[in-house]
């Protein structure tokens, strides 16, 4: 899987973190719980003329401006530079912790927008977006800011692969993630509780369509699941409008549009291990009443996560969940913690699945349903103004020339 521009678990504690090079931004703007680095067009210039902010995504910890810079620039399309040839400055804003609610950094996205007003020379409107929670996070800012009747001065809104309908994990893997750490974590155990936490941070619980908060028995069905806080969001976003009004709505998509899905079979396991420490087997997201986790100890009751009516999500057309260093994604993960606890070797079958379905990011349907979930696109059904979904089902964020080339086609157009 290509780099992605967003990594969603992060580094792992211990774990080394390189990017290609250093960001070579032109200036730093210090905002309220966030940073803004500033990429002007051109060397001589001290103040931005045709801005482009683009917010950074979920994902622990602070935003680390080297990596996103490296995702954006150094993979199979230059983004950055290409932007700053085609006329443009280019705004990467950071936030001090990328998993906390997203309203609340939705304030430093309106502190950047204001500061960019401020700083620009001319009058050439905004261009206000960002990277999967980022597209979230802008979407709120600006929404928030026409409510308040304030002038955000920016024409276009972008998002990269969001969530808009929600995200999808792997319930059998929230639930191993919330096990593991009951158990096995703790103080001086950051590996076994990184997973959980960020599970249950609070923009996770803003994002996932189903989330489950710890790794006991439960049975969940396809209408409940939503945690208060994404009810809680979703309240407070259609209370600002629910879109921003004024600027044109752009948007793409990782996954395909024609509803081809990645080939996960539905109802399989994707992992499956026994060891002296711990045994599960996590299986992929079926129709129906279906087992997706059990999960036990030596001498100890079985635990097990059972769904009712779900669609077959892991499958379906979408971003597919991001890897995380040596390239283990969501199931992948699982196994990773599985061999901590058990000194094991064991391999998942399916490393990964679909995280935000192509449905989700062009907002053109809910993510309940497994017709909606496999069907063509209608363009019609959208919220958003224009789109591209990709060619190919690929990595969650990973920015390609198919999707690269049409936003600057796009921004360009304006």
């Amino acid at each position: 899987m290509s780099k992605p521009v967003v990594s969603i678990w992060g580094t792992p504690p211990g774990a080394e973190s390189t990017a290609t090079q250093a960001a070579p931004s032109d200036a730093t703007w210090d905002l309220r719980n966030g940073t803004a680095w500033v990429f002007h067009n051109s060397s001589d210039q001290e103040h931005v003329k045709r801005p482009v902010i683009l917010s950074d995504g979920f994902s622990p910890g602070a935003t680390n401006v080297d990596l996103l810079y490296d995702g954006l620039e150094n993979g199979a399309y230059p983004f950055v530079s290409t932007l700053r040839d085609s006329g443009f400055d280019v705004i990467l804003l950071g936030f001090d912790d990328r998993s906390a609610a997203i309203h609340d950094n939705a304030e430093v996205a309106i502190e950047c927008i204001m500061r960019t007003i401020a700083d620009r020379t001319g009058s050439a409107p905004l261009t206000v977006g960002g990277f999967s929670m980022g597209g979230l996070v802008t979407r709120y800012a600006l929404a928030k800011l026409e409510r308040q009747r304030m002038q955000h001065e920016t024409s276009t809104y972008l998002s990269y692969d969001t969530p808009h309908r929600g995200a999808w994990l792997p319930l059998g893997v929230q639930a191993f993630a919330h096990y593991v750490k009951d158990r096995w974590g703790g103080e001086g155990k950051p590996l076994y509780n990184l997973y959980s936490d960020l599970i249950n941070s609070p923009a996770a619980r803003q994002m996932l369509r189903w989330h489950l908060a710890t790794g006991t028995d439960i049975t969940l069905d396809v209408a409940a699941g939503q945690d208060q806080a994404r009810t809680d969001f979703l309240d407070a976003l259609e209370r600002m409008g629910d879109w921003p009004q004024i600027p044109r709505l752009l948007g793409v998509s990782n996954g395909t549009g024609t509803g081809a899905g990645n080939n996960i079979p539905a109802d399989t396991p994707a992992l499956e291990f026994s060891g002296p420490t711990v045994a599960a087997q996590l299986r992929t997201q079926g129709r129906g009443s279906r087992t997706v986790a059990r999960m036990r100890e030596p001498e100890q009751a079985e635990i097990t996560i059972n769904t009712t009516g779900f669609p077959e999500l892991d499958g379906a057309p979408g971003g597919l969940f991001p890897e995380l260093l040596g390239g283990a994604s969501n199931f992948g993960v699982a196994a990773m913690l599985a061999n901590l606890l058990n000194g094991g070797t064991t391999q998942p079958t399916y490393n990964a699945s679909t995280f935000v379905p192509t449905v989700s990011a062009v907002a053109t349907g809910g993510i309940d349903d497994h017709d909606t979930l496999y069907s063509k696109v209608d363009a019609d059904s959208s919220d958003l103004h224009d789109f591209l979904c990709a060619t190919a089902n690929e990595g969650h964020t990973v920015m390609t020339p198919e999707l690269g080339e049409w936003i600057v086609t796009k921004l360009k157009e304006a």
